[in-house]
């Protein structure tokens, strides 16, 4: 019988102890001792016999009223708000004065007594003084100016169109009175300053980071393209007055030069068109201001593609490719994340401390149920219990019924029905059918049936339940209002209007159908109060700024500017920029109605400041709120104790993945076993015995399923081919006794544990004396405090075996306490491991055995055959990259590590299948429609090249390997079937090579299928598989996630088919102003229709521009509507995208009206904001959880940040001070000055300065006329060359300084200098061909222009050099982009492949709006840039629509004709193309880019306080490193590291008088690791990372291990030197005796000789611990007997070793009253002593003493010393016997 014990946890948050405790441990010690700041407002004034009001509860709350109703006033306080609805409105301009008003007074009121309470100035906390009361005032302030500015209103003072509503601008801010009450925490003083200080640094030097890419491409941008403004136009255009007549059909940019850019076709010409800025667009490389603005533009990704077209068009293309691409690529993915991963980092602390206004993770149950702890004796776990229940009034066979599976899935299955019932419903739109006059319909009377069983549903509940128990539950309050707005849904009133979302809620309830589903939606949205304040926060930040922006902009009066006339235009505008769609367009629209509206064009710098500001502000919001739901998505927050669990559970994982053989092998198991018998004629006694076959003795020997642990002492067997194994410690015995006792005795167990585990472990440091300075002093002594509480290590000389109490109280069985639970744990998985292993080796053993077909390649090849092996050894030739030397085990140095160890990567031939492959792959990248293989020669002997070649792959790695039924057979995985996929879709292709293939055929899926061959790279190369293997392994949670955005989709595309189904269709020629074409009777004739031309804004007063001659047609939008589910659903995953999504709100305003554009943007903010960005982090999660770096506890994770910074850190290229020169020595001074550095960094950052402007030369036409009217055109360009030139002439000056000061060889052992001379050089002679082309010409003026600038670029990188912060941060996208290589070549891959089906799809589709010229599918170069285009996001919903193409807008194709020879597109090739690529690119791939960036990024940007070892200990090891390594090569010899250790001052310093056994660890490692040979900086500052950091925290399992067994060696061998060293000063000694004298030699071969007990003991009892001294060794005559019994001295078994002090072996330091100077012996010794010779004897006695009972039963350490003596020994005795 079991026994259950039952704890039963109400929910009441007093007993929720756990995060209690959590929080406690994690706030530290002293964090109580600590003065408080408030951060909140301080509302508790003191009390006032005169003003009581102010501190009473509704005062406050009325205030916060007035706050909002102050928000309200001034968000309605606008002219076109008042003349809304012909002025029916006006009486909100009296309203909101009178609100105004008296809230003012109110706040005044206020303002006044908190003053008379408080004081203005004098007082413990005075008004003036309190940061929060400056803000009251500050408002207040700002409404009496609002208020005295809407009296001159009202007065027509001041007219309402003007410019002072700026003024009102301040006044949303005072929302934050409404909210602050909720901001109230508390922090200690010192962290909040040093959290501000940190935040501001950091945002500092991240920011001049990010300025310096945005300079650099604002500099390229200029000197690459300058002003474009060259355009095709009719012959005989004024270039000062242009029309839109006069322009090309569409607008075109062309190019001045031949044979570059577009050339105009005749009868247009290329002119230079003269426009004003907000005539031809503000974006442009005109000067540096207005590039500046341009790359933010363009690294937004928004736009960007627009401008590179631009810049196609009239300049060579490469520029524009090199620059917009590398610009997308370095800036916007890398340099802009690690922008925004530094802030959001900076602002990660802040953060946390609200999570104690979030609460805990878990969500409080919607059950009324208890949650009990259930336990069966060997597992716990939380249940449900619901005996006290409240019961309803139903029978108990109703309430049976109720709680039956049965019933639950019943309504399910009835709410899926209700969900397909709303799919079905569609619209056509007939001639002469009303929408709203048929729409009770068949589905209404179905909806009807629905809701009758849901309301019976909820009565029976309600019936069954009661009241009480039913609204106890948030799930049937949830029910129940569905039941509700369903039911008046139902009226015919409003049957499809915005009752519809009742309806289509009831979607939601099938989440509960799935368990998964429904614990995933648990543990997503289950920390509702976090969710709701990022949505909050989100909604505030909406409606302050828009506030804000309505005041600053609402007194435009522009007949087409609308964007911030009223509120609502004012928060869809700033709603618009949010979401980072189309905000460029309303930056332009309003920076060009300022500028129309005053005339003054200096206003919109500051407009578009403001609008920069606000983008870049919403752009952190975002990805905080991305990091905000990573950290709920996954366990990257998981408490430390679980990551080490869950740590222990992956390792445990794998090592039991590791024993089961595939299914493809295991099918041998079902046949019988046939052992294969070999006839011969031979006599038996020609051959040996032969070996029984293992699979036949095993029959007869007892079988055992798995390697059991056998503990005290037994042996364990694994009754196969391995040795018996041995624990390092006996497995618990667990009582099998029932009752309370097992209950107690667990917890008693777990209580000693953790407090065990405490002392032990991550507690421990706070017991070290805060006075100790350096931090390897700290470890040294927290490890040996560690190890003499758990005891001495097994095996080692202070081993030692005691009884102990068990955990149960019984006496017992020898417990070894030298490693922790942690290390056994580990030991058991590796063991767990080392069993799979070799019990699958059993395995496949015996069917090798009993299978003669079992591992013979397609069952022909013999598995010993010489064939086979040719071909293994074929298959498997690899480079072998080492790293040492296997004989000597030095390490190999090598210039081209990096490249050897990527030679290693692969075999030989799966390199050179590497390479066939991209050269196969590069020949794909010339077939196009009309230049195709089929055809071609040349393209068909690449296809049967790499036919060939990869046949003979095949065929070695299937006569090696096998195919199938092999152990590593060619197709054992997903790799291996894919490859082989591709390798028989190519031999078919090659063999069949059809001539005709049309569209939907074989013969094109057979050409689809060829494209998976780039692919081909995954399976290759390790590490792109690895990338693909993890990301499958997070496909649950990614499956789960889209499951859940599709719900969201399905759920809103059922609400706009109900609402906007059959209603957005509308004629041709409609106009939403006039009204005209919303009749369908009207729309049967013709009209002209205005074409687009520019996008440059033209007057066109006087010009109607170009029209056509089309038909009216009744039809939807172009690209979307709600008419099917199916549509919706395409529309709204485009809108997921943030494509078109205001495309489809403008349709919505203008054709439902302007209250349905809160459906689109509602669905935008939960399905991007929250949705999307729940995706994008599961995606990000799961990726680094699957990686390990999410189970990585916070000081592992710094451990591998520091070991990354140690790998990146590079010792100091300065030489020292030259002392012999008194004139270098002075140079030195001046170039290492501080002062002088930064004068150099102004020199070039005003050198720089120069490329302002473009430098552009005399440039004329063929036929000698000037192309720009601009005369003086060459004369800026000559004056800031010039002024270029003598900036080189100065630099020179910097180069020839530091070489005299540092010596030429040590200027050039500086990488920085290095780059610096040949930027210097290369000025030189930019200098002196600028000088000599004056008058050669244009082509030299050019190309020396190019040189120039190109110098100047080259010297502003010099400026990362001169500031370590840019050098940190310029390392990290250095780093990032080679952890991320494989990543990025992974994404090209895949995007060649895409591209290849592109032009085989789309490959002659018709142009349309978006589908032209400059992005197309014609070619694979062509459709890989527009793939680019793509992951950006830019208007790729809108080519996919273009290549949707079909009749009557595109040729029909005739049955028999080829594929490309129809225009006509793909819909469901053209949908499924790039909705995949879409989703498998941009959303996870590029977030994987984005993940890796920000997780790279802490290398650099971790806090002082937090860093294992800061950038400052790095720095001070540095300087003392180059003390030592005088000729800056990188390495020295061992012996001078003892040099670098002692010159470390800071926290690496080592105290030679306290650490001096410490200092002999360190350099008896350093000498042990690396033999003898040189040491590299690397290696010392590694050594030095692993002594100052705490292993047992930082380290991860394995590692901690092998670090462990390392300090242990070190320390025995130490001992052992230790040893030795003191054994032979007492065989010098001794010997010394020997040879003074005849008389005293003769007289010791007569005399017993003392014993070695008798030199050792005294010797080291009586040692002073403090001095680690060695006194003299006293005289004695009396022999000392040997007590073999007799413990080994305690210097020889203290667990610190602190006999082992360095002075023993250190004759040099050794004082005079340590020799052996005692007085010679008058008496003879007495005969019988033992010789020299058995001395050996007394002291391995004493060791194996000690060691007898060791668990290994081995001494090495004894046997090693006695092998020692006796050679010493026989020395000796050789010795004596030569000199007589």
């Amino acid at each position: 019988m079991k026994h259950t014990q039952q704890v039963a946890i109400m929910n009441n948050p007093r007993i929720n102890f756990l995060p209690a405790l959590m929080a406690r441990k994690q706030s530290g010690l002293r964090s109580d001792l600590v003065p408080l700041a408030d951060f909140g407002p301080d509302e508790n004034l003191n009390d006032s016999a005169e003003i009581e009001w102010v501190n009473k509860t509704w005062v406050r709350r009325v205030l916060r009223i007035c706050a909002l109703l102050s928000l309200i006033s001034v968000s309605a306080n606008t002219p076109k708000t008042f003349q809304h609805d012909n002025g029916r409105l006006a009486w909100l301009k009296y309203a909101t004065f009178v609100i105004d008003l008296c809230v003012t007074f109110l706040f005044t009121a206020e303002m006044i007594a908190k003053m008379h309470i408080r004081g203005v100035v004098k007082g413990e906390v005075p008004y003036l003084k309190d940061r929060w009361c400056q803000f009251d005032g500050v408002m207040c302030l700002c409404l009496w100016v609002s208020v005295i500015l809407q009296i001159f209103e009202l007065t027509e003072v001041v007219q309402a169109y003007s410019g002072f509503s700026i003024l009102r601008a301040p006044r949303p801010l005072i929302l934050i009175r409404v909210f602050r009450v909720f901001l109230k925490f508390s922090l200690p003083k010192t962290r909040i300053e040093q959290i501000f200080k940190r935040s501001s640094q950091q945002i500092y030097n991240v920011t001049i980071f990010f300025l310096f890419f945005m300079t650099l491409y604002a500099i390229l941008g200029v000197q690459f393209f300058g002003d474009l403004k060259y355009h095709c136009v009719r012959k005989g255009t004024d270039p000062a007055k242009i029309s839109v007549n006069d322009l090309m059909i569409p607008d075109t940019y062309c190019s001045p030069m031949k044979n570059s850019g577009f050339q105009c076709p005749p009868p247009m010409v290329c002119m230079a068109l003269q426009l004003k800025p907000d005539e031809r667009g503000y974006s442009g490389f005109n000067e540096i201001g207005t590039s500046f603005f341009t790359v933010y533009e363009a690294a937004s990704q928004e736009g960007w593609v627009f401008i590179m077209y631009r810049a196609i068009d009239s300049l060579p293309s490469w520029r524009a490719f090199v620059y917009f691409i590398s610009m997308i690529f370095f800036l916007a993915w890398l340099v802009k994340n690690v922008f925004i991963a530094v802030i959001v980092e900076t602002f990660a602390e802040i953060r946390v401390q609200f999570q104690q206004m979030w609460g805990p993770r878990g969500s409080p149950t919607d059950s009324d149920a208890s949650q009990v702890v259930e336990s069966d004796g060997m597992n716990w776990k939380l249940v449900t219990i619901d005996e006290n229940k409240p019961k309803g009034l139903a029978p108990a066979f109703i309430q049976r019924i109720l709680k039956s599976t049965i019933f639950h899935n019943a309504i399910l299955v009835i709410v899926l029905g209700n969900a397909i019932t709303m799919a079905c419903l569609s619209f056509n739109h007939k001639p002469g059918v009303n929408i709203d006059d048929v729409k009770l319909d068949n589905f209404y009377k179905a909806e009807v049936v629905f809701t009758i069983i849901f309301n019976l549903e909820t009565i029976l509940k309600i019936w069954c339940l009661g009241f009480t128990s039913y609204f106890n539950r948030a799930l049937h309050k949830f029910e129940l209002v569905l039941a509700i707005g369903t039911t008046l849904h139902l009226i015919p009133v409003l049957y499809r209007t915005e009752f519809a979302a009742f309806q289509v809620s009831r979607v939601a309830r099938l989440i509960k159908a799935s368990p998964m589903l429904e614990e995933f939606c648990a543990k997503i949205f289950g920390p509702g109060k976090k969710l709701g304040s990022l949505l909050l926060f989100t909604m505030c930040l909406l409606i302050i700024t828009s506030s804000i922006s309505l005041q600053l902009f609402c007194s435009i009066d522009q007949e087409n500017f609308d964007k911030f006339t009223t509120f609502p235009n004012a928060f869809m505008s700033m709603f618009q920029i949010l979401t980072q769609e189309g905000w460029v367009e309303v930056m332009d629209n309003t920076m060009l109605a300022i500028s129309t509206y005053t005339g003054y064009d200096k206003l919109v710098i500051p407009t578009a400041i403001y609008f920069y500001i606000y983008h870049q502000v919403v752009t952190l919001h975002v990805a905080m709120v991305i990091d905000a739901q990573s950290i709920v998505a996954c366990v990257s927050r998981l408490y430390e104790d679980i990551k080490k669990l869950k740590q222990l559970k992956a390792r445990e994982q794998s090592a039991e993945g590791q024993q089961k053989m595939p299914l493809r092998l295991r099918i041998f198991e079902k046949f019988p076993d046939s052992p294969q018998m070999v006839k011969s004629g031979q006599n038996v006694n020609d051959f040996s015995t032969p070996k029984v076959r293992d699979s036949f003795l095993r029959q007869f020997v007892v079988d055992e399923a798995e390697l059991d642990i056998v503990a005290d002492g037994d042996d364990m067997s694994a009754f196969s081919k391995q040795d018996k194994v041995t624990l390092l410690q006996p497995a618990p015995r667990l009582r099998s006794k029932t009752n309370v006792g097992p209950k107690k005795s667990g917890v008693s167990n777990i209580i000693r544990e953790s407090n065990r585990q405490r002392i032990l472990g991550d507690d421990s440091a706070q017991m070290l004396a805060s006075g100790t300075k350096s931090l390897l002093s700290k470890q040294y002594r927290l490890r040996m405090d560690r190890r003499s509480m758990r005891g001495p290590r097994v095996g080692s000389l202070k081993g030692k075996q005691f009884s102990t109490l068990r955990e149960n109280g019984d006496i017992g069985g020898t417990l070894n306490t030298s490693r922790r639970t942690e290390d056994f744990d580990i030991k058991i998985l590796q063991q767990k491991k080392h069993e799979a292993e070799v019990k699958r080796n059993q395995q496949e053993d015996d069917l090798r055995e009993n299978h003669p077909y079992f591992d013979t390649p397609l069952f022909a090849i013999g598995r010993e055959s010489k064939l086979r092996k040719i071909c293994r050894i074929v298959v498997t030739a690899q480079y072998k990259f080492l790293k040492r030397d296997p004989l000597t085990g030095k390490e190999i140095k090598s210039k081209y590590k990096h490249i050897q160890k990527m030679l290693g990567l692969v075999p030989y031939l799966d390199w050179l299948m590497i390479f066939v492959t991209i050269f196969s792959s590069i020949s794909m990248m010339f077939e196009t429609p009309e230049y195709r293989v089929m055809e071609e020669s040349y393209l068909q002997i690449a296809e049967y090249g790499f036919v060939v070649f990869m046949s003979l792959e095949m065929a070695l790695k299937v006569l090696a390997h096998g195919l199938f039924f092999t152990p590593h057979a060619v197709v054992s995985d997903t790799g291996g079937v894919l490859n082989m996929f591709i390798y028989l879709i190519s031999v078919i292709f090659c063999c069949w090579m059809p001539k005709r293939v049309e569209p939907f055929s074989g013969a094109q899926m057979l050409m689809i299928l060829r494209c998976l061959r780039p692919l081909r790279i995954f399976i290759l190369v390790p590490h792109m598989r690895k990338v693909v293997y993890d990301l499958v392994r997070a496909f649950k949670e990614i499956l789960l996630v889209s499951v859940l955005l599709l719900a969201l989709m399905f759920v809103f595309a059922s609400y706009g088919v109900q609402l906007f189904g059959g209603r957005l269709a509308r004629c041709t020629d409609y106009n939403s102003k006039t009204g005209a074409g919303s009749s369908r009777e009207e729309c049967n004739s013709t009209f002209m229709r205005k074409m687009f031309v520019t996008k440059m804004r033209l007057n066109e007063s006087d010009d109607i521009g170009p029209q056509f001659l089309v038909p009216k047609i009744w039809a939807n939008p172009r690209n979307f509507n709600f008419d099917r589910i199916s549509h919706a659903m395409l529309a709204l995953f485009e809108v997921l995208s943030l494509e078109g999504w205001i495309e489809i709100r403008d349709v919505l305003i203008n054709r439902v009206g302007s209250q349905h554009a809160i459906y689109v943007h509602l669905f935008v903010f939960l399905g991007c904001m929250i949705g999307l960005t729940l995706f994008v982090g599961v995606v990000i999660a799961n990726y680094s959880e699957n990686k390990g770096t999410a189970l990585l506890t916070v000081d592992q994770r710094r451990w591998l940040d520091l070991k990354g910074r140690i790998k990146l850190a590079q010792p100091l290229h300065i030489p020292p001070r030259p002392e012999n020169s008194r004139f270098r020595s002075f140079m030195y001074d001046i170039t290492q000055n501080i002062i002088f550095k930064r004068f150099i960094a102004i020199m070039v950052m005003a050198n720089c300065a120069l490329l302002s402007i473009p430098w552009r030369s005399k440039e004329e036409s063929d036929n000698g006329t000037k192309l720009d009217d601009n005369a003086d055109n060459d004369q800026p360009t000559l004056a800031l060359a010039t002024v270029a030139v003598v900036f080189t002439l100065l630099f020179v000056v910097e180069v020839m300084m530091k070489i005299i000061a540092l010596g030429p060889n040590g200027y050039w052992t500086s990488r920085r200098n290095r780059f610096d001379m040949f930027v210097t050089i290369l000025g030189v002679v930019w200098a002196i061909l600028h000088l000599a082309s004056r008058h050669k010409g244009s082509t030299w003026e050019d190309f020396s222009n190019s040189l120039g600038y190109f110098v100047i670029v080259l010297r502003f990188f010099t400026i990362t050099g001169k500031h370590a912060t840019l050098k940190m941060l310029m390392l990290t996208v250095v780093v990032s982009m080679f952890k991320s290589f494989f990543l990025i070549m992974g994404m090209f891959l895949l995007m060649l492949f895409y591209a290849y089906t592109g032009v085989i799809l789309f490959g002659s589709v018709k142009f349309g709006e978006n589908l032209g010229r400059h992005a197309n599918f014609r070619t694979a170069s062509n459709a890989v840039a527009l793939l680019f285009r793509i992951v950006t996001g830019e208007d790729w919903n809108k080519i996919m629509h273009d290549c949707m193409a079909r009749p009557p807008f595109c040729s029909r194709i005739q049955p028999g004709e080829n594929y490309w020879e129809s225009d006509c597109g793909n819909f469901a090739a053209a949908l499924v193309y790039f909705c995949s690529f879409y989703i498998i690119i941009t959303y996870i791939v590029l977030n994987l880019l984005v993940a890796i960036i920000m997780e790279n990024f802490s290398l650099f940007y971790s806090n002082e306080e937090d860093a294992l070892l800061s950038y400052n200990d790095i720095r001070q090891f540095q300087n003392t490193w180059s003390l030592v390594d005088v000729n800056r090569k990188g390495f020295i010899p061992v012996k001078r590291v003892k040099f670098v250790l002692r010159l470390l001052k800071g926290r690496l310093e080592v105290d030679l008088e306290k650490d001096r056994l410490l200092f002999k660890h360190m350099c008896y490692e350093i000498e042990r690791l690396h033999g003898g040979a040189d040491v590299t900086f690397h290696d010392v500052l590694s050594m030095l990372s692993y002594r100052s950091v705490d292993i047992r925290k930082s380290l991860q399992l394995e590692e901690l291990l092998a670090r462990e067994e390392l300090e242990y060696m070190i320390e025995e061998e130490v001992a052992k030197q230790t040893i030795r060293d003191w054994l032979d000063q007492c065989l010098k000694r001794i010997r010394a005796k020997e040879h003074s004298s005849i008389i005293t030699n003769l007289r010791k071969t007569n005399e017993p000789l003392f014993t070695v007990t008798e030199h050792i003991l005294p010797a080291l009892d009586q040692k002073d611990e403090e001095h680690d001294e060695v006194p003299p060794i006293g005289r004695s005559r009396k022999k000392i007997e040997r007590n073999t019994s007799a413990p080994l001295p305690g210097s020889l078994q203290a667990p610190s070793r602190k006999f082992l002090a360095p002075t023993l072996s250190d004759g040099a330091i050794r004082p005079d009253k340590e020799r052996m100077g005692t007085k010679k012996r008058n008496t003879r010794l007495q005969q019988g002593g033992k010789s020299l010779t058995n001395l050996a004897g007394d002291l391995a006695g004493i060791l194996n003493q000690k060691s007898q009972n060791n668990m290994y039963g081995t001494n090495p350490v004894a046997t090693e010393v006695k092998d020692w003596w006796k050679e010493q020994a026989h020395y000796t005795t050789e010795s004596e016997e030569s000199s007589e």
